[in-house]
C-alpha cells in the first residue's frame, strides 16, 4: 500500500474543483436550499467529543423534521430515541457539528456545517410537540456554510430506485445558476448531467 501523508499529495491525487463544487457553498439558507431543507424527512446528525466522533439518524414527517428560523438559525427538536445522547454529550463540549439532508426521490444530498447548542426552554420545546409530546430539548444550529452534494453517490447506491423526486424542488442547475447569477448551472447544465454521471460515476 502506499499510504497519502500529505495535503500536496491528496491534491496531486484529485487535482482542483471545478467551479460547480465551489461556488454552490453558501454562509446562509438561500432560498432555493429553504426548499430542500422543508421538504426533507431525514437528516444525519455528525459531532464530535472527547470520546469521539457520532453520527445519528434524524427523522419525522416532512416539515416537521427542523424549524427554520432565520436565514442563519435552525431548531433541531431531539425527538424519542435510544436515550444514549452521544450527539447531546458532544455539542455540549464542542459545538461544531454537520447535517446531511436526504429526501427521498432527490438525488442530491443536502450539507449544512454549523455549531449548535443544547437549549431546553418550556415555551420552545412546547411549540415543537407533536400530539402533545414535546422533545426534552432541541438544538438550536447557526449555519456556517450549506451547499448539495452531487448525486452520484444515492446514484451508485440505488438509493431511491427511481423514485420521483417531489414536485417544486429545485434541480442542481437550478441551484447553481441563483449562485452565480447565470454563469454556472442552468437547464443546460441539468440535461449535460445524466450523460456526465454515466461517464465519471467510477
Amino acid at each position: 500500500m502506499t499510504r497519502v501523508a500529505t495535503i500536496a499529495e491528496l491534491e496531486a491525487l484529485y487535482g482542483t474543483p471545478g467551479p460547480a463544487s465551489t461556488r454552490k457553498v453558501a454562509d446562509r439558507i438561500t432560498p432555493a436550499y429553504r426548499l430542500l431543507i422543508e421538504a426533507a424527512p431525514f437528516c444525519a446528525l455528525a459531532t464530535s467529543g472527547p470520546e469521539g466522533l457520532d453520527v445519528s439518524p434524524r427523522g419525522d414527517a416532512v416539515g416537521r423534521l427542523v424549524r427554520i428560523v432565520d436565514e442563519r438559525t435552525l431548531v433541531l427538536p431531539d425527538r424519542r430515541g435510544n436515550d444514549r445522547i452521544d450527539s447531546l454529550r458532544n455539542v455540549v463540549r464542542d459545538p461544531r457539528l454537520a447535517l446531511m439532508f436526504l429526501i427521498p426521490g432527490w438525488d442530491n444530498a443536502l450539507r449544512i456545517n454549523g455549531r449548535g447548542h443544547v437549549e431546553a426552554g418550556a415555551d420552545l420545546l412546547a411549540s415543537l410537540a407533536v400530539d402533545g409530546k414535546p422533545p426534552r430539548s432541541a438544538l438550536v444550529i447557526e449555519v456556517d456554510e450549506i451547499y448539495f452534494q452531487c448525486a452520484r453517490a444515492t446514484i451508485r447506491a440505488g438509493l431511491w430506485s427511481g423514485a420521483p423526486a417531489p414536485a417544486g424542488l429545485p434541480t442542481a442547475g437550478d441551484i447553481l445558476a441563483g449562485m452565480t447569477g447565470g454563469a454556472v448551472g442552468g437547464a443546460d447544465y441539468d440535461a449535460a448531467w445524466p450523460a456526465r454521471a454515466a461517464t465519471t460515476m467510477w
